[in-house]
């Protein structure tokens, strides 16, 4: 039985790694601050299909992926995914309650999105939000709408790249710090006229995932890999984790949207990373991330 990688996942406010295998289904291996992990790349890196209705369908031509992209689908499997996706605005008629939210990576870096109801905070977790709080609820489009109202008016982003956020996160103000910036914000967004008349303004109620995301006593990353390769290993011990990000405690940090696609195996007590890594990009340098 094989098990393909299938990225970073979320799971009851923990960090973790999703794998596939046919006729197996997923399963999340979970992490914890402290382990050791130690993993080498196997074979190819192949598409890991489309997932839609809670089950994934697999790519029909298992077809090799680019090594270097935080993607882990094909072009026509993408394509197929985003016919059907709130992020290509190709599911107007979703009838499901949406919630507004601000979230906060580090000083400055401040956005707003909208996200499915039914998730909970999962979205906040898997963007690496410090600091967030609720907006409003609504049905799709209402949320959608209030989302592109409040870019405008107060000038926020509805994406910031994860090359920045991984940047300043071992130096963050203190938490009274960063929840006032957000609770300001949340201040000004209510105050603002033109909500949709269908959502619900919710009142600011800061939330802070520094403690789920253990960026306490964090050490500078100063290096990443750019790219998993085949026989290639990461290796290190695990101090923190923020959205897709797993922080190690000699300031290597991993994407791990970079695993999915791959077969991992495990790799011995004295392994050390061998993969091509490059410096840590400064804020000015880093390219923006796709809308979800």
């Amino acid at each position: 039985m094989i098990w393909r990688c299938t990225g970073p996942r979320w799971s009851e406010g923990r960090p973790g790694i999703g794998w596939y295998a046919e006729q197996r289904g997923e399963r999340t291996s979970l992490l914890a601050y402290g382990q050791r992990l130690a993993f080498t790349g196997t074979g190819q890196r192949t598409c890991l299909g489309v997932w839609r209705g809670g089950r994934r369908t697999p790519c029909p031509t298992a077809a090799v992926i680019p090594s270097r992209s935080a993607g882990a689908q094909c072009a026509d499997c993408a394509r197929l995914d985003r016919s059907f996706s709130v992020a290509a605005d190709t599911r107007a008629d979703d009838p499901r309650p949406y919630r507004v939210y601000l979230a906060w990576f580090g000083p400055g870096l401040i956005k707003v999105g909208i996200t499915a109801e039914e998730r909970g905070p999962a979205r906040l977790l898997e963007q690496g939000a410090v600091t967030w709080t609720w907006l409003g609820r609504g049905p799709l489009m209402a949320a959608r709408r209030t989302e592109e109202l409040l870019r405008a008016a107060l000038k926020v982003p509805d994406r910031i790249a994860y090359a920045r956020k991984r940047t300043v996160r071992d130096r963050l103000p203190d938490a009274a710090g960063r929840a006032g910036e957000v609770a300001g914000l949340h201040e000004r967004a209510a105050a603002l006229a033109g909500w949709p008349e269908t959502l619900e303004r919710l009142p600011c109620g800061i939330v802070d995932h520094a403690g789920v995301f253990g960026l306490a006593g964090l050490p500078r990353p100063d290096r990443q890999p750019d790219r998993m390769t085949a026989g290639g290993t990461v290796a290190g011990l695990l101090v923190g984790a923020a959205g897709p990000d797993l922080h190690f405690a000699d300031g290597l940090v991993m994407d791990a949207r970079l695993l999915a696609g791959w077969v991992l195996a495990a790799a011995g007590p004295d392994a050390v990373t061998t993969v091509p890594v490059t410096g840590l990009a400064g804020e000015e340098h880093a390219e923006q991330e796709g809308l979800f």
